[in-house]
């Protein structure tokens, strides 16, 4: 069994383009997928269940016969996302791409960007054709 690791925020268009990777994915009938979404700010509770994005992906990934599971995490993204890797001894990270200015990415990071220099696997990284 090969197992992805989304990273999954509340952006659909970042979410979908995930979903399209990793339908394209060779074999992807013996994929298994951990969605994981990061709560960096719950003040009131929200569970992973609650993201759309997050629905819409399991719901899509499931209807293809791919067996998927949740995980909620709070943290850092990048940090979370890594560790989930680790826990689920993932073959492959995948994270949804998100223009950024140079000095945005110098200011605020990037979780993509740090997911590829800190983690120790194979990262898909997945474009969306309009960037918001």
């Amino acid at each position: 069994m090969f197992t992805v690791v989304a990273g999954i925020d509340e952006n659909e268009n970042r979410a979908t383009a995930i979903a399209d990777a990793i339908e394209s994915l060779p074999g992807s009938d013996e994929t298994s997928v951990v969605l994981v979404h990061s709560f960096t700010d719950n003040p009131e509770g929200a569970s992973i269940d609650q993201i759309g994005a997050v629905r819409r992906v399991k719901e899509r990934l499931e209807s293809d016969g791919i067996d998927v599971r949740l995980d909620e995490q709070s943290g850092d993204p990048a940090t979370t996302l890594l560790e989930a890797a680790a826990d689920h001894d993932a073959d492959l990270v995948a994270v949804g791409a998100r223009e950024r200015s140079p000095a945005g990415k110098a200011v605020f990071g990037s979780v993509t960007q740090s997911v590829i220099l800190e983690g120790d696997r194979s990262v898909l990284v997945c474009t969306v054709d309009d960037f918001e």
